[in-house]
């Protein structure tokens, strides 16, 4: 099932977050995104169109996102192995299955700004 919140937000500007698209290009072919939402939640219909939009402007191929919709009880598949509580939550992996990094719906960042910079660290320091 696909998330309609995921669809890109089309006045999003990819010019304006260079450094973020470059940083999810980096690693388009290397990392997973799993996305848990709902089209019904207004946070995942505030924060995901324009993470939808920066997946689309780095270039993401389709099977490296997963979009997960959860009830409004957040229950859904793999909810509890990744230990979600709160929708948003995009948790990135590399092909190994590790956890990389992972932004919960109440960071300061958007979504794609705070990945792009979880990723950069975690990825440098190993």
């Amino acid at each position: 099932m696909t998330l309609e919140t995921m669809r890109p937000n089309p006045t999003w500007d990819s010019a304006s977050y260079e450094d973020t698209v470059d940083a999810l290009a980096d690693h388009r072919d290397e990392l997973t995104y799993l996305v848990w939402g709902g089209d019904w939640c207004k946070d995942c219909r505030a924060l995901l169109p324009d993470f939808g939009a920066a997946l689309e402007a780095a270039e993401l191929p389709n099977e490296r996102i997963e979009e997960i919709a959860v009830d409004t009880d957040k229950q859904g598949p793999k909810v509890d192995a990744y230990d979600i509580e709160y929708i948003p939550t995009i948790v990135v992996e590399d092909d190994d299955g590790e956890e990389v990094a992972r932004f919960v719906e109440s960071e300061q960042l958007p979504p794609a700004v705070y990945l792009a910079e979880e990723i950069q660290q975690s990825l440098e320091t190993h």
